[in-house]
């Protein structure tokens, strides 16, 4: 019986060491090893048919040429609280192996310490890998509407669609109200900004707060036909594209509010923000980061862009983490007031 005992030992103690060692091993691979034959997963929060899905999808289509081993990508859309449903289980849940990508809502760079709640990931320790472009947010109004001007903001009440509490078109309404004396009134819940847009032709809502310029200018007929008029921009620059369109900051009544309105549309410098979680190998976020900024320089992904319409200016990861670093070292006066105001009802 005790040499039967001594046999399973020996049998036994190899497997549970093969058990140990596997993921060493699986580390101690090259990239190029272990990305051949892979499907990467992009993970975007945002519903299909939006900015963020269009920018992931065309990241798919030409990252893995880049990317030793060449592996194939799909996207996997996870709508839901602005992007939170998405970033928490990216953080939290998804693989840390290099295999899963994000292309994160930008204000999950402010969302810790300014909303708080449900906000379960740290962007200090994420792996950034950068930012497929920057671009301001703008307010549009439908062409029925009888808010003509930025001006008329200030004075009359326009219903607009929101698409997550944690989203720009849920939280840029109540920094302008507080801020500036806009009367934007909320009807949340759309999945997405595709939804919030059938919802503004519709006549469910009015307005569209803070919806990507480059989105907009997807949308051509919106132009074109004049059923939508441009009243502000959000960003910390006025865009070439919308001379005459003024910056929320110019409305600001002191340069309290200046600081403030700055600290909240930072992100906008790193509108598409694209990262790896935590505790992925180092060589491996390496190796994705100069796939990243290749692809920038691809006259395929290039061509794709302009066509569709999709802008497409990538920047590294040290963009990302220098806007971290800026909503970071604001004071805590400033974050104090964001942060009631973003917790506000």
């Amino acid at each position: 019986m005790a040499l039967l005992r001594n046999r399973m030992l020996f049998v036994l103690v190899p497997a549970s060491l093969m058990i140990v060692l596997m993921p060493l091993a699986a580390r101690a691979q090259s990239v190029e090893q272990f990305y051949a034959g892979k499907q990467i997963v992009i993970n975007v929060g945002s519903s299909t048919g939006g900015g963020y899905d269009a920018l992931a999808r065309l990241m798919a289509r030409h990252i893995g040429k880049f990317i030793p081993g060449k592996p194939s990508a799909v996207v996997q859309n996870m709508p839901g609280a602005g992007g939170l449903v998405a970033s928490n289980h990216f953080y939290n849940v998804a693989a840390k192996d290099g295999s899963v990508i994000a292309l994160m809502q930008r204000t999950a760079i402010i969302a810790k310490p300014l909303i708080g709640d449900n906000v379960n990931f740290d962007v200090k320790k994420i792996n950034w890998m950068g930012s497929l472009a920057s671009e301001p947010g703008v307010l549009v109004v439908w062409h029925s509407s009888p808010v003509v001007t930025a001006k008329d903001l200030l004075s009359n009440t326009l219903i607009a669609g929101g698409n997550g509490v944690a989203n720009d078109t849920e939280l840029t309404p109540k920094v302008i109200n507080a801020v500036i004396g806009t009367k934007l009134k909320v009807v949340s819940g759309y999945p997405g900004m595709s939804e919030v847009t059938l919802a503004m032709e519709r006549g469910e809502v009015a307005a569209v707060t803070d919806w990507s310029w480059s989105n907009v200018k997807r949308n051509p007929r919106y132009l074109q036909e004049k059923l939508v008029r441009v009243l502000m921009q959000f960003g910390i620059e006025r865009s070439a594209d919308l001379p005459n369109v003024p910056l929320a900051q110019d409305f600001a009544k002191n340069p309290a509010d200046q600081s403030l309105l700055s600290l909240y549309f930072a992100p906008k410098a790193v509108a598409r923000p694209v990262a790896l979680p935590p505790a992925v190998p180092a060589d491996r976020v390496a190796a994705l980061r100069t796939a990243f900024m290749q692809m920038a320089k691809d006259p395929e992904a290039i061509a794709e862009a302009k066509k569709s319409g999709i802008p497409l200016d990538p920047t590294d990861h040290r963009s990302v983490e220098k806007v971290i670093d800026i909503v970071e070292s604001a004071s805590p006066e400033v974050i104090a007031r964001l942060r009631a105001i973003l917790a506000s009802k």
